[in-house]
């Protein structure tokens, strides 16, 4: 297998087993640090979170360049010994060719598995025409059997997320086709309710689905989301945000009130430093 180490391939093969049965959580750390706090919680594998990373870079969610982007991932893929989901967005290029080339470069920071988007980030047109988003995910199977090391590839819906007159109808009709151009894993982020989650499934089985939980849908839990079939699950920029709150919260104590109240519901300085003690 091309580059690949006996780490990446190990990741590669315990990554494929938690897709083949049973539901998984798959949370999405923003740097080093909560990479290695999720990992020392029990997570049997992580996904980055472009919106994460792309706030500590004071950056809008899309705007880190590709090469930043795949510095973060590899730092991420460095840091932990567990296997990771590489969050690619839209594969940074429009056309398929420019796909495929930057998903062998994704594949060789080590990920276990990436997703392809469809989303354009352009609001004229928020999503690619089928047709192009269907090659798109067919580049980036090439390009991951081309390469040699098999990746999971998770095909992307975005029709939820740049509110799709008719979402459903989107979702199920491309998550179908691009788990026909060989994406191994399907994903409508923005999906709350039982039953489209369960029609998504439905739609595309036997291959896996994934769910995003995050603010607008955190009712859902776990039990319920493998009773509905659901595979793998992630939170997104979900836990990023959390913490923001925290720390917007407390700054704005501060600010408004000179007070400090909120730093008492801060992380123990003592337990942090203990658990990274080990990686200096």
């Amino acid at each position: 297998m091309q580059n690949a180490g006996s780490a990446q391939l190990g990741a590669l093969e315990r990554f494929w087993t938690l897709h083949e049965s049973g539901c998984f959580v798959l949370p999405n750390p923003w740097d080093m640090g909560t990479a290695l706090y999720l990992q020392h919680l029990g997570f049997e594998a992580l996904a980055t979170t472009s919106a994460g990373f792309a706030f500590t870079r004071g950056r809008p969610d899309g705007a880190v360049p590709r090469d930043e982007m795949l510095g973060h991932i590899r730092e991420i893929v460095a840091a932990t010994t567990i296997p990771v989901n590489a969050d690619f967005l839209a594969g940074f290029s429009d056309d398929p060719a420019g796909v495929a080339a930057n998903v062998a470069l994704c594949i060789a920071t080590g990920v276990a598995g990436l997703s392809i988007e469809d989303s354009t980030g352009r609001s004229e047109e928020p999503l690619f025409a089928q047709e192009l988003a269907v090659d798109r995910v067919k580049a980036a199977r090439e390009a991951i059997d081309a390469f040699g090391v098999p990746v999971v590839l998770t095909g992307r819906c975005e029709a939820f997320l740049v509110r799709h007159a008719e979402p459903m109808r989107v979702v199920l009709a491309r998550l179908v086709a691009y788990a026909e151009a060989g994406a191994d894993c399907l994903y409508a982020p923005g999906v709350s309710e039982p039953d489209d989650i369960a029609a998504i499934v439905g739609a595309v089985a036997p291959k896996p689905v994934n769910v995003l939980v995050s603010g607008f849908n955190s009712h859902l839990n776990v039990s319920q989301l493998a009773d509905l079939g659901v595979r793998r699950i992630s939170v997104g920029s979900g836990l990023a945000l959390a913490a923001w709150g925290a720390f917007i919260r407390a700054a704005d104590e501060i600010v408004t009130d000179g007070k400090f109240q909120s730093l008492s519901d801060g992380a123990p300085f003592a337990d942090l430093n203990a658990r990274f003690a080990s990686n200096t």
